[in-house]
Formats: C-alpha cells, sequence, structure tokens
C-alpha cells in the first residue's frame, strides 16, 4: 500500500506543476497504474459531480458573457470608492460575495485592481485588503451553494439524511466569522504605507503611476443585471429545493436527486441567459469562468477517480491502521484535508478524494461539514493565480513573497481565516 501512495502522491505533485488540466490527466495516469501495475479495480469516475460542475459553470459562463460579472464589479467599485477607509473590511466581503454567487474564487479577478487602487489611492497599505480579499475568495467556495466543493460534498454525505441546508447552515457563518477575523487581523500586518521603505523607493524612483484607474461603463446594463438576477434567482432555487427534499418531484417515493436537480436549473438558466440577452453562447465559451471551470471538471475527473480507486482498493488497511487515532483526535482528518488541499489546488478534488476515507473511518457527517473549510489550504505555498495576480496589481510592492517563501502577504490571513472557520463550525454543530 505505501508504494501505491507514493505513486498517487507523484501523479499529484506532477500534475500540479504542470498546472491547467495537468493534475487531472495526471490523475488518468494513476487510475491506469494501479490498476494494470497494481491489480486494483478501478470505481466508478465521480459522473454526477462533474455533471454538476459543467452546469453550474455553463450558467456562469453565461452570466459573464452577458456582462453580468462586469456589473456585480462596478457595484463593488462604487462601494469600495464611497468608504475607502474601511476597505480592508469591505473588499473581502465582496470577493467572498462574488464567489458565493458564482461558485468560483477566479471571479476575484475582477474586482483585485480596484481593492489595489483605492488602497493606495487612500494610502492604506494594500497588502493589507488584497490578502485577506484573496483568502476570502477561496473561504466563500466551502460556502457558496453551487461551488464545485459544496456539490462534491452533497453527493458523498446525501446516504446520510444531510441536505444542502445543513451544509451551508453550518458553512457560511463559519466562514464568515473566519473572514471578519482575518480582516481584523490584517488591519496591523506590516507598516503603515507611508513608512514602507519599498513604497518610498518605488515613489522616488517615479514608479507609483498618478493616474486614476476606474473601471469602464457596462456596454448594456439592461442585460447584465438581468443575467445576474437570473443566475442568482436559480442558486436561490437550488438552495430552496436542496432544504426542502419534498417539494421536489417524486418517483416511485423517492424526490429528485439533487444532482439532476442542479443540471436542470442551470443549464436551463444558462439558456434562458443566451436567450433573453441575445448573448453569443461562443463568447460564454471564450471567458475565463468558463475556462476555469472546465479545468476543475478535469482535475476531478482524474484526482477524484484516482483516489477513490486508491481508498477502495485498501480501505481495510486503512480504516485499521488510523481508524483509532483518527477517532480519538478527529481534528487529525482536518489536518490531512489541508496538506491535500495545498498539493491539489482545488477544494473540490480535495473533498473527492479525501472525504470518502472520512466517511470511511466512521466520522459523522456534521464533523465532516465543520472541517470542510480546511480544503481552502492552497493559499500556503504562493502560487496559485488569484495570488500571484493579487501581487501583480499592487503597484506599491506590500504584497509580495517574502525571502523564506512561506512568509508571504496571504499566509496570516489565510491561518487566521480557516482556523476561526473551523473552531466556529465545530462550535456550531455541537448546538
Amino acid at each position: 500500500m505505501l508504494i501505491q501512495l507514493l505513486f498517487v502522491l507523484a501523479f499529484i505533485i506532477i500534475g500540479a506543476r504542470l498546472g491547467g488540466i495537468g493534475l487531472g490527466v495526471m490523475g488518468g495516469v494513476g487510475v491506469s497504474v494501479l490498476t494494470f501495475v497494481f491489480g486494483l479495480q478501478p470505481t466508478a469516475p465521480p459522473v454526477d459531480v462533474m455533471l454538476m460542475i459543467a452546469a453550474v459553470i455553463s450558467a456562469a459562463a453565461c452570466m459573464q458573457a452577458a456582462g453580468g460579472l462586469d456589473y456585480l464589479v462596478k457595484i463593488a467599485e462604487r462601494l469600495l470608492r464611497s468608504h475607502p477607509q474601511y476597505i480592508t473590511l469591505l473588499a473581502p466581503l465582496v470577493t467572498y460575495l462574488f464567489t458565493f454567487l458564482a461558485g468560483t474564487g477566479h471571479v476575484a479577478y475582477s474586482v483585485l485592481p480596484v481593492i489595489a487602487e483605492v488602497a493606495t489611492e487612500t494610502r492604506i497599505r494594500p497588502e493589507r485588503p488584497l490578502g485577506i480579499a484573496v483568502i476570502a475568495s477561496q473561504q466563500a467556495i466551502t460556502a457558496s451553494p453551487i461551488s464545485a466543493a459544496t456539490v462534491a460534498l452533497l453527493g458523498l454525505l446525501a446516504g446520510y439524511d444531510i441536505t444542502l441546508i445543513d451544509i451551508l447552515k453550518i458553512c457560511i457563518p463559519a466562514t464568515i466569522a473566519g473572514v471578519i477575523a482575518g480582516s481584523l487581523v490584517s488591519m496591523r500586518v506590516g507598516k503603515e504605507l507611508v513608512d514602507d521603505p519599498e513604497f518610498q523607493r518605488r515613489l522616488k524612483a517615479g514608479e507609483i503611476e498618478t493616474k486614476h484607474y476606474e473601471l469602464s461603463d457596462i456596454a448594456n446594463k439592461g442585460k447584465a443585471r438581468a443575467s445576474v438576477l437570473l443566475f442568482v434567482s436559480a442558486t436561490v432555487l437550488i438552495v430552496f429545493f436542496g432544504s426542502i427534499p419534498s417539494l421536489r418531484p417524486s418517483f416511485g417515493g423517492v424526490p429528485l436527486g439533487m444532482p439532476s436537480l442542479i443540471e436542470m436549473l442551470m443549464l436551463s438558466t444558462a439558456a434562458i441567459i443566451l436567450l433573453l440577452t441575445g448573448t453569443d453562447g461562443m463568447k460564454a465559451v471564450k471567458g475565463s469562468v468558463f475556462s476555469a471551470g472546465m479545468q476543475a471538471v478535469v482535475a476531478i475527473f482524474g484526482i477524484a477517480w484516482m483516489g477513490d480507486t486508491f481508498i477502495n482498493g485498501n480501505i481495510t488497511t486503512l480504516v485499521g491502521s488510523i481508524e483509532h487515532v483518527v477517532n480519538d483526535m478527529p481534528w487529525l482528518f482536518g489536518l490531512a484535508l489541508f496538506a491535500m488541499s495545498i498539493l491539489l489546488y482545488s477544494q473540490a478534488a480535495t473533498v473527492r478524494a479525501i472525504m470518502p476515507l472520512g466517511i470511511a473511518l466512521g466520522l459523522h457527517p456534521m464533523l465532516l461539514i465543520a472541517l470542510f473549510p480546511t480544503v481552502n489550504g492552497y493559499f500556503f505555498i504562493p502560487n496559485y493565480p488569484t495570488i500571484v495576480a493579487a501581487i501583480n496589481f499592487d503597484r506599491t510592492g506590500t504584497t509580495r513573497i517574502g525571502k523564506w517563501v512561506l512568509n508571504h502577504s496571504f499566509m496570516i490571513p489565510g491561518i487566521v481565516a480557516t482556523a476561526v472557520a473551523i473552531c466556529v463550525g465545530l462550535l456550531l454543530i455541537q448546538l
């Protein structure tokens, strides 16, 4: 089993280094090796999870193509410029809301330059709002009812009478508490901007532009607004039907499953957006949301399939060797989720790869929900795209990677937000 585990970890590391769909295709290599070399029977690919993510991403991509995301960013810009002194608190709440609504953290790209600009103009150290804003966009993944990670967790816990509202009522307050705690800590990070030596150097060298940055107006606000309303309405319906199973159509006394419901609602929403706004479907395919989402689908396809095959083939040995330790100290399973998310760069892939082991170990479903935010660990190594983007958008040089790599601008807010979210989640499941 140990040799198999080393192969699995090697494929994950290689896939992460390849980037893009590399993680998914290396997972496919891993399944092949486990099957043909070690003789493990391959499990079924996570088809339902992949199709749910594809449906959600299709709707979000159509909203982006119709100008919906630009419309939301414009609203966020007005909010941040109206209250610049509170940007370290407002910026993460904005990126949290964006991710919560869209189901993907990549929507934060569009608002990061606004955050950097407003902070610089107000002479607030940009590292403070940018660091926690990126973390907030990750934390919201584990609270969004339509994110790939939440959908994956819901699918795994479906057999335990766990509804979507059971996940949301724990994870929404827990992650919001974590983000607020991270914001408060971030307010004290680093020197004041006017005292920062790197900012003073760039200022004297003329590297700080004085040109005012502002987003361009939305071409067609009516269409953009309509796309947002349609997408949000579909999200509300998913939460509504997911919370009250009796409202779903029943077949043979069994309510329609959430995977099918999510797929139908989101694909229908995508179609309605395209039809009502007159948006070209090819424009949706070319957007950043669709690209990032499809990468997640391929990643889950390969990695989750490999993880399921490895765990299923070694379940007796795995459970027997760590059952007592995990039952005595269940927080150790949270550390395993956190560590794997650092390697996988995907909350959804981490859930599908590792959560089945927690279920096999007999951990209570509500405990697994409370530990859910630990899958937000990919800020630990500062090479995720939103992290790199935030560093590049900060013209003052305060948002950076330190000399020792891990002492970067996102470490403190990330650790604080994740730790507080877990503590609040553990408290809530006791209540």
